[in-house]
């Protein structure tokens, strides 16, 4: 779960540029008015995001059916015939 940090308006303000590495780099970021959290920043997940893109291949593994041995080498040479 990302870190979640809470900045007051007049801080977000002035530290802006930072604030977005942070989020960009995961960090959960609410910008309050007063105690009120009024929005938060997040990063975007992109379609090629690698972050994304290692959990799917992840998750396909987990999926995947294991091949034997003897299943790869027949594959392997199935075009040497």
């Amino acid at each position: 779960m990302p870190m979640t940090t809470t900045v007051q308006i007049s801080e977000a303000k002035t530290h802006l540029s930072d604030l977005l590495v942070r989020a960009e780099g995961g960090e959960d970021i609410v910008i309050a008015r007063g105690n009120n959290p009024i929005i938060r920043l997040a990063r975007v997940v992109k379609e090629n995001d690698m972050q994304l893109l290692l959990a799917e291949v992840r998750t396909a593994r987990q999926k995947a059916v294991t091949s034997t041995h003897d299943e790869i080498l027949s594959w392997r040479d199935e075009g040497r015939r």
